[in-house]
């Protein structure tokens, strides 16, 4: 064996030892997958189950004012020929609302939860993945206290630290909250 040809052999193996080393992660390809909708929300990462998510309706969708609503109530959508109201989670989750005119990479998630079908405007859909079930952390303690009660799990997708929110107690907060 030449000393080049035994050079390149020597580097080879001693970067799969070296991969080996860092890559210790036992991966369990029967883990049961959770889908998740993935977007923001000011400067905040959220997800709601996919199984929620029953569409994405674009921005350009006509969202119509309906006077003596509570704040957190856009207005309402003709959906195929279903009325369906369009919230802003913004108030309940204490976030920052941003003018939806300006926001352009803005939609609506047509979601059922808590008996309830509605729009939830998001300002920005991010991914709709796959999600190892391991990988969803209870929520720290650290947390907002006015977030944890809607917070189901904690986890990171491309480096973005994301809550994943349950819908029904988010629902079951605006319903009570708008009453």
């Amino acid at each position: 064996m030449t000393d080049s040809k035994a050079s390149v052999e020597q580097t080879l193996e001693s970067l799969l030892a070296a991969k080996q080393q860092g890559d210790n992660k036992i991966v369990d390809v029967d883990e049961r997958l959770v889908k998740l909708v993935i977007f923001q929300l000011a400067d905040k990462y959220f997800a709601l189950p996919g199984h929620s998510v029953k569409e994405v309706l674009s921005n350009d969708i006509r969202v119509n004012f309906v006077p003596g609503m509570h704040d957190s109530v856009e207005g309402v959508i003709n959906l195929r020929g279903d009325i369906e109201s369009v919230l802003s989670l913004n108030h309940l989750l204490q976030l920052p609302s941003l003018e939806q005119a300006q926001n352009k990479e803005s939609s609506i998630l047509l979601c059922a939860g808590a008996g309830i079908t509605t729009g939830i405007r998001i300002d920005s859909l991010l991914e709709v993945v796959d999600v190892a079930e391991s990988l969803l952390k209870p929520p720290l303690e650290s947390l907002p206290e006015h977030m944890q009660p809607y917070v189901a799990a904690l986890f990171s997708y491309n480096d973005w630290p994301i809550a994943l929110l349950s819908l029904e107690l988010l629902l079951q907060a605006w319903r009570t909250q708008t009453q």
